[in-house]
């Protein structure tokens, strides 16, 4: 086999009836539930979380026919069994598929409030993966394993069926050890992945619990009380240019984690590109107006390099649709930007996604284009075929 094109961003969108029978009769209770809408659409009934209509993440078809409810999975395309999927993805002229989670993925789960049902239905839906869908064909149908918010141990274990299942990545959705920043006991999970050879991804941004409510970094210092409010937590001033991901790319920065652990890389799917030079170029400059008085009063370290250059060497970046991203990859990084078609959803390009690509790419070096396509994927994942 040889890869030309993958996307780097695509979901699993399918019915809970494929899964969901794999979690244990003694969590199944209080398991995510598949229910029909009046308007006779699918939706889903998850503990904890408000009621969700089946819609635009069901948008395999032509735009002028988008719909925000009243979708069934039967019959939609990116909704049936692997070997649907893989006819779908040979119309789109793709090669290979990294599949995220779709409806909401481990963060709409968090929901359940009881952590032993909640890893329950995790460890279900990881087990389809490894068992069912992507063994139909694990060099195309490149599917992430969810890994539980519960504790480092939890999230170790996961980590490790995961890799012993064949998963070539798993998606994050809080930092390993629960907290709302990430430290050296995250490096636990950071150096397993790195010696178990799968690769780490962040949807977008972490979306859970502490990751969202608490301080970005735990500064060793008290900040007084008379202090301006933004002073409290300086990291967040450097983030202001931030889009998607940024925060938490900079969270790794500061932890020290890149400095401890060299060669570990992280992958922000679906952030796009074309923000990244003023983010880049800015946090530089809030860093250097920043540090100072950030040091003094709460603590927070110097670096040994400027924010930017971490950022460039560490992280990948994933994009849909994003011409001007492509305009300016040289100040992003040709081989730290992703393509993908994030099929099924709304802003995808399927089934057209060569068109997308030839025009996306015009007067773009086939060397250059191929790595955002193709090489960076191939790079990241490990994806040597079997």
């Amino acid at each position: 086999m040889e890869y030309n094109v993958i996307s780097a961003d695509s979901h699993l969108e399918i019915p809970i009836h494929r899964w969901v029978h794999r979690v244990p009769d003694e969590h199944r209770d209080r398991a995510p539930r598949g229910i029909k809408l009046s308007n006779g659409g699918d939706a889903w009934l998850v503990e904890g979380r408000p009621l969700w209509a089946v819609g635009l993440e069901l948008s395999g078809r032509p735009p002028e026919q988008y719909q925000p409810t009243g979708l069934r999975y039967e019959g939609a395309a990116g909704a049936g069994p692997p070997e649907q999927r893989l006819l779908e993805m040979d119309r789109d002229g793709v090669d290979a598929e990294v599949l995220f989670p779709g409806v909401g993925g481990a963060n709409f789960w968090r929901g359940i409030a009881q952590d032993d049902a909640y890893r329950a239905v995790i460890h279900a839906y990881n087990e389809f993966l490894v068992e069912d869908y992507a063994a139909i064909d694990p060099n195309r149908l490149i599917a992430l394993g969810l890994i539980p918010e519960t504790g480092l141990d939890e999230a170790l274990a996961e980590l490790r069926y995961c890799a012993q299942g064949g998963l070539k990545g798993v998606c994050l959705n809080g930092w390993p050890c629960g907290r709302s920043y990430p430290t050296v006991d995250d490096d636990v999970f950071w150096r397993e992945a790195m010696d178990l050879g799968i690769a780490v991804t962040v949807h977008i941004q972490l979306q859970y619990g502490a990751t969202l409510g608490g301080p970005s970094y735990p500064y060793p210092k008290v900040a007084p009380a008379d202090i301006h409010p933004k002073a409290k937590d300086p990291l967040r001033h450097l983030a202001a240019f931030d889009h998607r991901g940024g925060l938490n790319a900079l969270q790794l920065v500061f932890a020290g984690t890149f400095d401890r652990l060299p060669d570990f890389r992280i992958f922000f799917a679906e952030t796009y590109i074309g923000w990244l030079p003023i983010f880049f170029e800015q946090v530089d400059m809030l860093y250097d107006r920043t540090i100072h008085w950030a040091n003094e009063y709460v603590g927070l370290p110097e670096l040994d390099r400027h924010p930017s250059e971490y950022l460039r060497r560490h992280i990948y970046w994933g994009f849909v649709n994003d011409p001007f991203g492509v305009k300016v990859r040289h100040d992003v990084g040709v081989d730290r930007a992703m393509w993908s078609t994030d099929f099924p959803h709304s802003v995808g390009t399927w089934p057209d996604s060569a068109a997308a690509i030839e025009s996306m790419f015009d007067g773009v070096t086939a060397e250059e284009t191929a790595k955002m396509v193709c090489g960076n994927a191939v790079d990241f994942f490990g994806l040597r075929p079997s």
